[in-house]
């Protein structure tokens, strides 16, 4: 055992979030601007479902096979984008609204999850496929995309120094990484 609890039990991480990253979570909250991005990207979730269950169905079964499977992986990308942001922002107003504590809004099942590569189409860049796809979804993907870079800053601005606290500091992993090569040598 270790005494510092989070390398090897990280389950039981001490949450030591100082009172200035606590004052300045809250102000943010009840900030006019946290006001603005919640209502913003809540009016995208909207429109985009608006879309996506209306013109979008149409816009799509008009495109050619290939265009028609792009279509599907940009469409599922915007869903999946903004549904991670509405549940970071969801969060947000619950603790703003005394529903969740700052404890509980900290912890790291809603901190919002890095966007990944998972094929190498899509490292391709989206004008590629700009001639093929609609001008809507296109602009929804530009929109989104943007709002969840916002969304991402906020995130590590607010949160950032937590998982640092939490044994991800450069220290643990170097520490990590000693470990590992020590069990490979012996």
């Amino acid at each position: 055992m270790t005494d510092r609890i989070g390398t090897h039990f990280p389950h039981m991480a001490v949450d030591t979030l100082g009172p200035q990253a606590e004052a300045r979570l809250l102000e943010f909250t009840s900030s006019e601007l946290f006001g603005k991005t919640f209502r913003e990207g809540m009016d995208m979730v909207e429109e985009t479902a608006a879309y996506l269950d209306g013109p979008g169905r149409q816009d799509s079964k008009k495109l050619e096979r290939n265009d028609a499977l792009v279509y599907a992986s940009q469409s599922m990308k915007l869903t999946t984008r903004l549904m991670q942001v509405a549940s970071w922002l969801l969060v947000q107003r619950a603790l703003k609204e005394g529903e969740m504590t700052s404890a509980e809004a900290r912890a790291e099942k809603y901190r919002l999850v890095p966007e990944s590569i998972s094929r190498k189409d899509d490292n391709e860049p989206l004008p590629k496929y700009a001639k093929s796809l609609p001008g809507i979804l296109l602009d929804l993907l530009a929109r989104s995309e943007s709002l969840y870079e916002r969304i991402a800053r906020l995130d590590r601005s607010l949160y950032g120094s937590i998982a640092a606290q939490q044994g991800n500091t450069v220290a643990d992993q170097i520490n990590r990484l000693e470990a590992a090569f020590s069990r490979a040598r012996g």
